[in-house]
């Protein structure tokens, strides 16, 4: 796979729960030698037992999360580390966030029957139940012009879906 023309980059793995984005950045991790950061892992504990309790989060629990994740980025892209990042990243106000430490910022948008996502999350150990799952397709917002960035079905392949992110950032001819 090849990588953007800019000396550093930054890939965010967004979509819903359950459509693969660890899997999928593990692997743009390995294949572009990219630095990965789980966005879960940058939630406060508030966050994690409200969503465990199988409450929703709102604006105002996710403002500081995103502004973490943000940072994350912002200290990579000082020392000169391009990332991948997961992040559900549903909003285009939370994108707007997360692409502040650059705008250039690339989203990979997993995306997927919702049948077959609430059964993947059913099969999974994670602190957010499946019960969940329809509160996120409602606050989703698709990609906007100004973003960049793809939409890829998680019903393909791993080699698939980052071999078509891989095309993606390949440098218009």
């Amino acid at each position: 796979m090849a990588t953007p023309s800019s000396p550093t980059h930054h890939l965010i793995v967004m979509g819903v729960a359950g459509v693969g984005k660890s899997t999928i950045a593990q692997r743009l991790a390995g294949d572009l030698d990219l630095e990965l950061a789980e966005g879960d892992d940058f939630h406060p504990q508030a966050n994690i037992a409200k969503m465990s309790s199988g409450q929703p989060l709102t604006d105002e629990d996710r403002w500081p999360w995103l502004g973490a994740l943000a940072d994350w980025t912002t200290e990579r892209r000082a020392a000169g580390q391009s990332t991948v990042l997961t992040c559900s990243a549903l909003r285009k106000a939370y994108r707007d966030v997360l692409r502040r430490p650059d705008p250039a910022t690339f989203f990979v948008h997993l995306y997927g029957d919702e049948s077959l996502l609430r059964e993947r999350m059913l099969s999974r150990q994670h602190f957010m139940p499946a019960s969940l799952l329809r509160s996120q397709f409602e606050t989703l917002e698709p990609l906007e012009a100004d973003e960049s960035g793809i939409a890829v079905d998680t019903a393909g392949s791993v080699d698939a879906i980052t071999e078509r992110v891989g095309a993606a950032l390949q440098p218009a001819d």
